[in-house]
C-alpha cells in the first residue's frame, strides 16, 4: 500500500506552516374508476433527489476508480486551516487560490467533500523521488453559484501574477507566483494554473485546476511534502490518472 508514513505527513504539515478542508407520493389512477390505486408506490422519476452532500458522497473518486492509487480522507492535524474563516490574503482576490492549495472549498457551497490521493504509478521517478500527493476536493452549489465561483477562481489567477500571501492559525504561506496553465477540457469548463513558493532558499512549483460540471465544483491541488521537507526542489504535478477518473464520474 502507498499509505502516506507519518513522516511524509509531517513534511505535508512543515508545508501547511511555510507555503501553504421515502417521500411520499401520489399514485396511478385505476383505470376502471380513474381512481388512484390505494399503496400503488411513487414512479422512480418523481423519487427523492439526493442532497448535495449524498451527491458529493457518491461522486467523490475512490480507490477503484483510479488503478490502485490510495484514496482517503486527509488528516485535519496537518490542515493549514480548517475553514475559509479561518484564512485571511493579503490581495482578497487571490482568496480562491489560497483555498485551492489548502483544500479548503471555493466560494459558499452548500456541500463540500476531500480526498487525499497517492500513488507513484503515473511517474517511475518518484519512487526515487517522493510520491506526489493529489488532493480532490468537490463542492457542489446553489443553481448558478457554481459558475460565479469558478469566475472568481478565473479571476485570481489573472490577477495574482506577482504573488501573494496567505495567513492561518498563525502560519504563513507566502506564494511567490502565479500563471495560468493549458489543461485538457473538462466539464462545463476548466482552469488549470501554476504557483511558485520558496521555502528555505529552495524553489517549489506547485499545480492546480478547477473544473466546473454544473453546479458542482471539483478542485485539484499537488504537493511534493517530502521534498519541501528535505529541502529538495519540486515540481508536483497533478495526477493525470486521479484527475481524469474524477472528471469522470462527474460526467
Amino acid at each position: 500500500m502507498n499509505r502516506p508514513t507519518s513522516t511524509a505527513l509531517a513534511a505535508l504539515s512543515l508545508l501547511s506552516v511555510a507555503a501553504l478542508t421515502a417521500c411520499g407520493g401520489s399514485s396511478d389512477p385505476d383505470p376502471a374508476t380513474d381512481e388512484p390505486k390505494a399503496g400503488s408506490s411513487k414512479s422512480a422519476s418523481t423519487a427523492k433527489a439526493p442532497t448535495p452532500a449524498e451527491h458529493l458522497a457518491a461522486t467523490i473518486v475512490t480507490k477503484a476508480d483510479t488503478d490502485g492509487f490510495e484514496v482517503e480522507e486527509p488528516d485535519d492535524e496537518y490542515a493549514f486551516a480548517e475553514s475559509t474563516d479561518e484564512v485571511t490574503v493579503d490581495k482578497p482576490v487571490c482568496a480562491p487560490l489560497a483555498y485551492a492549495m489548502n483544500q479548503l472549498p471555493l466560494g459558499t457551497p452548500e456541500a463540500d467533500l476531500t480526498r487525499l490521493t497517492s500513488g507513484p504509478t503515473d511517474a517511475p521517478t518518484q519512487l526515487t523521488k517522493g510520491v506526489t500527493f493529489t488532493y480532490v476536493t468537490l463542492a457542489s452549489y446553489a443553481p448558478g453559484k457554481a459558475r460565479s465561483t469558478f469566475a472568481d477562481a478565473r479571476k485570481a489567477v489573472d490577477a495574482c501574477g506577482d504573488g501573494f500571501t496567505a495567513k492561518a492559525n498563525g502560519n504563513e504561506s507566502p506564494y511567490d507566483s502565479v500563471t495560468a496553465e493549458k489543461v485538457t477540457p473538462a466539464g462545463d469548463e476548466s482552469l488549470g494554473f501554476t504557483s511558485t513558493m520558496t521555502f528555505r532558499g529552495v524553489a517549489h512549483v506547485l499545480h492546480g485546476e478547477v473544473v466546473r460540471s454544473g453546479d458542482v465544483l471539483a478542485v485539484y491541488f499537488s504537493v511534493d511534502g517530502m521534498a519541501i521537507a528535505n529541502g529538495r526542489p519540486s515540481d508536483a504535478k497533478l495526477s493525470p490518472t486521479v484527475v481524469k477518473a474524477q472528471n469522470g464520474k462527474l460526467g
